[in-house]
């Protein structure tokens, strides 16, 4: 065998071996990209685009551990012990996105209670949709604002409920109507029933004067036939914030009827960037109704009470409260609480 037959005989032997290589060779498929998790800055901080869709979301809620205490007249405080501790899940769930009509917004609020004697179930907190200035669904209104310190009680304990509310804003100016659904605020007066049809009307102006915030709310119970005015002024003085209300009722109703009148002041002052020392005072005038609904008799009543509050780190907080309330014809009484709550 020559050299000439050798290298043919190589070359076909390679060129069989290459066919049946290339009969059986695999093609890997090429991998889809990957979509990361993008930060959304046209909603402010912590939103994120959810992948695949031009929707910003956000996630948030704290984690509360609280001790009550209370001392005096425990009937009227709702109370059958003189301490009680709990702790408290809220999740926030808010998503938004730019649309032909403006910002859409869907939001979601659970929260979870957990003490000793309850069913530690989780229930819905709020559940909205907002459009612009059109908001619908199970929301707080706007007499769940009050001053930022604990002494002050200017609204009903129910101030969530089903509504159609729209707010008009123009700079530092605003207006808003809402329409609530108060049938679980209904009363039984005189131990009769009310029907439970009942609707309610909130109205309020508001605007900003650099330093001095001002907002006056109304709202009408038309089943009570009865409703309540407040109006709020904050200004920052000096080291704190300033802070006056006061409220009217003409009767009974679902907004405020806690008494006749009320005015109530605070001053909540920042003494480091970590901790602010907030006193307050209320006074409330004629306390007792009638069988109809009517304010009567002579009854007055005043609190007063201290808060302090201090970030201990990041989104890690805690409150300490003790207030004092002195009722005419009845006992005087202490409560307060100490909190620690951890947001995200």
């Amino acid at each position: 065998m020559n050299i000439k037959s050798l290298l043919l005989g190589s070359a076909a032997a390679l060129a069989a071996v290459s066919g049946a290589q290339a009969a059986d060779a695999i093609v890997a498929a090429e991998p889809e990209p990957m979509e990361y998790v993008r930060v959304c800055d046209a909603f402010g901080a912590g939103f994120f685009y959810i992948p695949g869709s031009e929707t910003c979301l956000k996630i948030g809620g704290y984690v509360r551990f609280q001790v009550d205490a209370n001392r005096g007249n425990l009937a009227t405080n709702g109370r059958t012990s003189d301490w009680n501790a709990f702790t408290r899940g809220q999740l926030d769930i808010d998503a938004r996105s730019d649309s032909e009509l403006g910002t859409l917004r869907g939001f979601i609020g659970l929260r979870g209670d957990a003490s000793n004697n309850n069913s530690r179930g989780v229930q819905v907190d709020q559940a909205f949709i907002e459009l612009g200035g059109l908001k619908v669904g199970f929301f707080y209104n706007w007499w769940d604002d009050g001053l930022s310190g604990e002494t002050d009680s200017l609204a009903n304990g129910t101030t969530r409920f089903n509504a159609i509310q729209y707010t008009y804003t123009a700079g530092n100016f605003y207006a808003g109507l809402a329409v609530d659904e108060l049938e679980g605020a209904s009363y039984t007066v005189g131990n009769v029933a009310k029907p439970l049809n009942n609707v309610g009307i909130e109205a309020i102006v508001g605007a900003a004067f650099g330093p001095a915030k001002v907002a006056v709310l109304g709202g009408y119970d038309t089943d009570q036939e009865n409703g309540a005015v407040r109006g709020i002024l904050t200004a920052d003085l000096g080291p704190g914030t300033l802070g006056f209300a006061a409220a009217w009722a003409s009767g009974q109703n679902a907004y405020y009827d806690q008494s006749e009148w009320t005015v109530a002041a605070e001053y909540a002052v920042k003494v480091t960037d970590k901790f602010k020392v907030t006193p307050g005072f209320q006074y409330f005038w004629t306390l007792d109704q009638n069988r109809t609904g009517d304010f009567t008799g002579s009854r007055d009543a005043w609190a007063a009470g201290l808060t302090l509050d201090y970030k201990l780190a990041t989104n890690l907080t805690t409150k300490v409260s003790v207030q004092y309330r002195d009722e005419d014809q009845r006992q005087e009484s202490w409560n307060g609480f100490v909190r620690l709550q951890r947001a995200f």
